[in-house]
Order: C-alpha cells, then structure tokens, then sequence
C-alpha cells in the first residue's frame, strides 16, 4: 500500500503542479468569466431565485428529473466529504492561506459550472430507453468535429469511470467507516456491508430513485451542518476579523507553525487549495452536467444558471463555515494525519458534550452517502457511452462491493487516487470548454436577451429555440 500511494503520490504531483492543471483550472475559469461577461455575479440572483420558483410548465418538458432535482443531485455529489476533510487537510499542508484558493476556484468555477452545465443540456441524447444521456462524453464528441472530440470524449468517460470509484466510492466509504467508528464504535467492516445494502438498493431505482432521495434529504443535511458551523463561528465572533487576517495573509506568504506542522509555501498553499476546492465543488470536471442533462428544462441557459448556484452554496457558503470553524477553532495545525478529525475537534471544543463530534460525524455520513448515490450515476453514464447499456448492473454491483473495500483501506491512499482521478478527469473536460466556449457565449447572450428574468414560458421558448435553428431537444 505504501509503495502504491507513493508512485500515485508522484503522478498526482505532477498533473496537479504549476505547469499543467492549476494554471489550466483557473485559467479556464477567468477565460470563460470573461467570455460570459462576469456571469456568475450578473445572474446569480435571478438564477438562485429560478431554483426555487420554477415555472410549473417546465415539468412538461423532455428530460428525466426536475432541475432542482438535477441542482440537488449535483449538490449531493459535491457537498461532501470534501467539505468537511478535504478543507481540512487543505489547510492542514497548506496552511490557513489554502482557504483563499479554494475560494478562488470556487468563484472562477461559477462560471466553468454554468458552461459544462449548459453543454451537458445543449448536446444531450436520448439512449435506448428513453432517458435522457448526456455530460462531457456527450459534448465533447458532438460539438467539437473531428477525431480530436472524439478522443476527448473517450479519455473522460474512462477517467470519469476512475474517479467514480476514487472520490464518488473510495474516499467517501473511507470517511463514512471512521467516523462510524470513532463515534458509535462500529467496525469498518461493518460499516461497508451497511453502505453496500444501502447503496445497492437506491441504484437499482436508476437517476429517478437518486433525485427523489437528494430532493429530499440534501437541502436538510446542509441546514443542519450550517447552523452547526455559525453556532462555533458566532462563539468566536471576537476572533474573526483575526482569522481572515491569518487566512489571506497566508494565502500569499505561506506559514510555518509547530505543533507537528512541519511547514507550507505559497505554493503547497496554491497546490491543496485548487485541489481541495475541485474536490468539494468539481467545477470543470464536468460531472455536474451529466445530472444537468437530465432536467426538465426548455432551454440550455436555464438549467445552467441552476447549476452555477451549487458551486456558489458549495463553495462559498458551506466550505467557509468549515475553514472558519478550523481556524478559529485552533484545529488547524494538528498535522496532515489528524485531518480526518481536525473538523469534528473544531466543533467540539465550542458545542456542548458530544454535539461537536455526533454533528460532524452525521453530516459526513449523509453527505458521502448522498456523494456515492450521484457518482454511481456519473460513472454508470460514463461506462455506457463505452460500452452500452448493458454495462449498467455489472458496474452497479461491481460499485457497490468497492464500498466494502474503502471501508476497510487507508485515507491516505483514497485520498491520493482521489486527487490523481480528480484531476485526470478535468484535463479533457476543461479542454472541450475553452473549445466550446464561443458557441456558448454567442447561445448564452441571445438567450438572457430574449429572457432576461427566465421566465419565458415554455412555449415561447421553444418558439424562440426553433428561430435560433438549435439542434437541441
């Protein structure tokens, strides 16, 4: 395992340093920011509002699930472990300063998210059963001709296919069986065979079984974890303008603190803060618009706008309360092996008895429960376009006892696969954006032209869909 963690260890150093994904991931980001004029703080109002005030008609239009289902399944596949460890071994190796790219990346992601979002609707087929198939295996082939989108299409589907078994399985197994039995005393082993019944049972129900259960449970997993959060953050009120300091001076500085923290540069900070700020939000990795191509939803533009808002709540919202909490709790220089409980420590010192530790515990449960049932998904649609539908149950099964296995295997090791499967899968991805994005930039203009407020109605827009000669369904 050691020697297996280092040689991946090694690779994952070189595709996420300073020559090939960082500068790639946020550059693509400012590129299509600019390309859409800013949109993600244009639009963001009227697409927060759009989520929860959808036009009753659009449930009339073709696709599987609703878009609040798809925003919550995309949600559920984000708002994770990533959230909740993932910050914390980010500031951890890079110190406080990671916080500021990861919001960074969050903010530049808004606007990767609504571009692979609106791809994964514009160029959306329809399989063998009638359900709606699309994402960056979808786009890539379809809208960029040639044997290069094809190439493209292929390399993300079989990377997709890793990091479903990376950060969609094996980290988020990993998380569940610790806290299980840090906090109730439960074997790891035991906690696999639940996740595998559990698992097992949502997937047969396909992406209808997984909105149902999102829709149902995501937006309530992220109240109780928020209002967790700003009960510690609000205790240390004193202590914040003192935190924000730390944070965007370390940020450009680096840190270097005892306590077994052995040190940060400017770069580690960079490196952990990028890496950890995908793994929470995955914008640009495109697995967002594999959920966003099966909404209901009239046009393109709509569902990603939609989508956009679930880096924001990610990113912005939930990822901060994690890192303020870390540092004002004076968690965050346990060192790297602590970073599985840095977060849980945090709440603790401040929440009375063992609320700290039972509400981390929880939320990390729930919401890496909530992350395998959408990255079974991701997977599963990835794997088809490779070989067809009939592919479904074996990687369904075969999914479903992997749980067992990160369960019972080392964090260090599902975290590192996590990272290298993370960031070989946005390499193409990201590609295929900075190549699409005048095609959506020109679609985006016309379409908030005419609809401004989306609200349209759909029969408007269908007219007005027709008129613009998009091949679209």
């Amino acid at each position: 395992m050691d020697s297996l963690n280092s040689i991946l260890s090694a690779i994952s150093t070189v595709v996420w340093g300073p020559f090939i994904l960082i500068p790639l991931l946020l550059g693509t980001g400012l590129w299509l920011t600019i390309r859409l004029g800013g949109l993600q703080f244009r639009a963001l109002g009227r697409a927060t509002r759009h989520v929860f005030a959808t036009d009753p008609d659009e449930q009339s239009t073709e696709g599987d699930i609703s878009n609040y289902q798809a925003l919550t399944t995309a949600l559920a596949a984000t708002v994770g472990v990533g959230n909740i460890v993932g910050v914390a071994t980010a500031l951890s190796i890079g110190g406080p300063g990671a916080l500021v790219w990861i919001w960074i990346t969050g903010l530049v992601g808004m606007a990767s998210k609504y571009t692979e979002a609106y791809l994964g609707v514009r160029f959306r087929t329809t399989d063998s059963k009638g359900e709606m198939s699309g994402g960056p295996q979808q786009y890539l082939k379809r809208g960029i001709p040639g044997p290069l989108g094809s190439v493209l299409a292929v390399f993300f589907a079989i990377f997709a296919i890793c990091a479903s078994f990376g950060i969609g399985n094996l980290a988020q197994a990993n998380a569940v069986a610790t806290n299980m039995e840090s906090t109730f005393g439960i074997a790891p082993a035991a906690t696999g065979a639940i996740l595998f019944v559990l698992v097992g049972s949502v997937l047969l129900g396909g992406i209808h079984a997984i909105g149902r259960i999102t829709a149902a449970f995501v937006p309530l997993m992220i109240i109780v974890y928020v209002l967790g959060g700003l009960y510690v953050i609000f205790s240390h009120a004193a202590e914040i303008p003192a935190a924000f300091a730390m944070i965007f001076s370390d940020a450009f500085t680096g840190t270097a603190a005892g306590g077994g923290f052995v040190g940060s540069t400017i770069m580690m900070a960079i490196q952990y803060g990028v890496a950890r700020g995908i793994f929470s939000n995955e914008s640009g990795m495109g697995s967002a618009a594999i959920a966003a191509a099966a909404a209901k939803t009239p046009h393109p533009a709509r569902q990603g706008l939609v989508s956009m808002t679930q880096t924001f709540i990610d990113t912005i919202i939930v990822v901060t309360i994690t890192g303020l909490v870390i540092v004002v709790g004076g968690t965050w220089d346990m060192g790297r092996d602590e970073a599985g409980i840095m977060t849980a420590e945090a709440f603790s010192r401040v929440l009375p008895g063992d609320w700290g530790g039972t509400i981390v515990s929880l939320s990390i449960i729930f919401f890496a429960f909530s992350t395998i049932m959408a990255w079974a998904y991701y997977g599963e649609r990835s794997l088809e376009s490779l070989c067809g539908r009939k592919a479904s149950i074996p990687y369904r099964m075969f999914f479903a006892c992997l749980l067992f296995v990160g369960s019972v295997s080392e964090l260090e090791l599902a975290w590192t696969f996590s990272d290298l499967a993370n960031g070989l899968i946005a390499i193409p991805n990201l590609i295929g954006l900075l190549l699409l994005s005048g095609l959506v930039a020109r679609e985006t203009k016309a379409y908030l032209a005419f609809d401004p407020k989306l609200n349209k109605p759909v029969d408007e827009v269908r007219v007005f869909v027709k008129s613009q000669g998009m091949d679209w369904k």
